[in-house]
């Protein structure tokens, strides 16, 4: 999973978010960064870990603000390399942002804390458990949602060093004086969860056409992934059941999904064509809407 796009309304009030309280750093915004037609790069911020680009933000103010039970972005997960990393992300939102934090849960894959950004996006922050430690059966992965304490947490994995981090003044723009930009550790996108209309449309467009492996089904919703992990991608009912086509509005802008090589981008384009689903194709980036209008973006790594 790539850097997940999404269409703001107040860009300093976002890039603040993300980099302040979620310990993200700015990077350079590439020249080839594909945005809506007529925009302009200084409208948009990329916040990522070390080169990696997580959260792209693109200003486009005049959009309307969605509805709650509209489809479209349910969260995009953050996912650390360790304990520590995460610890470090989490105790920065608690003393920037206590607020948008609104919960936390063992899911026996990972350990996993829930916010929402100022402008109402869902955000996981989570760092997975060994894979050797996931349990299998016939039904797909074993998760679950089980209690999980941030003070205890905390308290378990925070660093003194990252304590040290955390307690360097900001500067006026509020980046702290002196510290490298972000937090200690790596971090990839590691899940995009949807807000969708139906189950079983989900299935029918990311299973059965995009070619993802089902991984578990709990009701309301689907998790599917590739390559063994628990789940890349997530739908969801909860909020959305029977919700239509999106129209154009703030929030999720575009999900990035990189395979390995052109060859699977072609495999991906023929399915898409016997599936009867309209993609742009200019021959590096594979571009297609799913049933709610969700845009996707599929290239090859190399």
């Amino acid at each position: 999973m790539d850097a997940v796009t999404l269409h703001v309304r107040d860009l300093d009030l976002m890039t603040r978010y993300y980099r302040d309280a979620l310990s993200l750093a700015v990077l350079p915004t590439p020249e080839t960064l594909a945005l809506p037609d007529g925009a302009r790069l200084a409208e948009t911020v990329v916040l990522g870990r070390g080169e990696t680009p997580l959260v792209v933000l693109h200003r486009t103010p005049d959009l309307p603000v969605p509805g709650r039970r509209e489809a479209g972005l349910f969260h995009t997960a953050v996912l650390f390399d360790d304990e520590p990393g995460l610890a470090h992300a989490l105790a920065s939102v608690a003393t920037t942002a206590p607020s948008t934090f609104v919960g936390s849960a063992d899911h026996l894959v990972s350990q996993a804390f829930y916010f929402t950004d100022p402008e109402g996006n869902g955000v996981e922050l989570y760092a997975d458990r060994p894979r050797d430690a996931w349990g299998w059966d016939e039904n797909g992965v074993r998760m679950d949602t089980i209690h999980l304490d941030p003070n205890a947490f905390l308290a378990d994995h925070l660093s003194d060093a990252s304590r040290d981090l955390l307690s360097v003044p900001r500067s006026e723009a509020g980046e702290r004086v002196g510290a490298e930009p972000g937090g200690p550790g790596g971090a990839v996108v590691g899940h995009v969860h949807l807000q969708v209309g139906d189950v079983a449309t989900a299935r029918s467009f990311y299973v059965d056409a995009l070619g993802f492996e089902e991984t578990a089904n709990v009701p309301g919703a689907l998790f599917v992934s590739a390559g063994g992990y628990h789940h890349h991608m997530a739908m969801n009912t909860w909020n959305s059941r029977g919700a239509g086509p999106r129209a154009s509005s703030l929030g999720l802008g575009k999900v990035s999904i990189t395979v390995p090589g052109a060859d699977d981008v072609g495999a991906l384009r023929e399915r898409l064509a016997r599936a009867a689903v309209a993609a742009q194709d200019d021959g590096a980036v594979l571009r297609f809407e799913d049933p709610w209008r969700n845009l996707v973006e599929v290239r090859a790594d190399r």
